[in-house]
């Protein structure tokens, strides 16, 4: 079992998606097949993106065991109120700030969700965990 740790900070904007590609080289260097690397890379980059523009930064954890990639964004921002409006296609909580960095389009949880296996979102006002797994085999 491989698992590394990864720490993201609140407002970020110059680091962000480090952790993803930190995440997609580690998985090319193991041969994950490039169609999961992918899916990964996406889904990866929109939950980091949203713990850096919405949340107070928080941790990625990445893990690889029997033929499952994990992955656990948790973090202790303020929650999401309202999980179905945040899952609707263009939606948008995101500051002006970060829109006008070009960020905060409203797809980050869409894309989520459309590139994992498995969704599990739990969201609270002490924080919202998301938890990804992807099928390597």
């Amino acid at each position: 079992m491989l698992t590394k740790k990864y720490l993201v900070k609140e407002k970020d904007y110059v680091n962000a998606g480090k952790v993803s590609s930190s995440i997609k080289k580690e998985l090319k260097e193991i041969g994950v097949d490039e169609s999961v690397i992918r899916k990964i890379a996406i889904a990866s980059y929109e939950a980091e993106i949203n713990m850096i523009i919405h949340a107070n930064g928080g941790e990625i954890i990445f893990s690889i065991d029997d033929g499952i990639i994990e992955l656990v964004f948790a973090d202790t921002g303020p929650g999401i109120p309202n999980i179905e409006l945040a899952l609707t296609p263009g939606w948008s909580t995101a500051s002006e700030k970060a829109r006008q960095m070009g960020f905060g389009a409203g797809m980050g949880l869409v894309n989520i969700k459309r590139y994992s296996d498995s969704f599990d979102l739990k969201t609270s006002t002490e924080g919202t965990t998301i938890t990804l797994q992807f099928k390597v085999f």
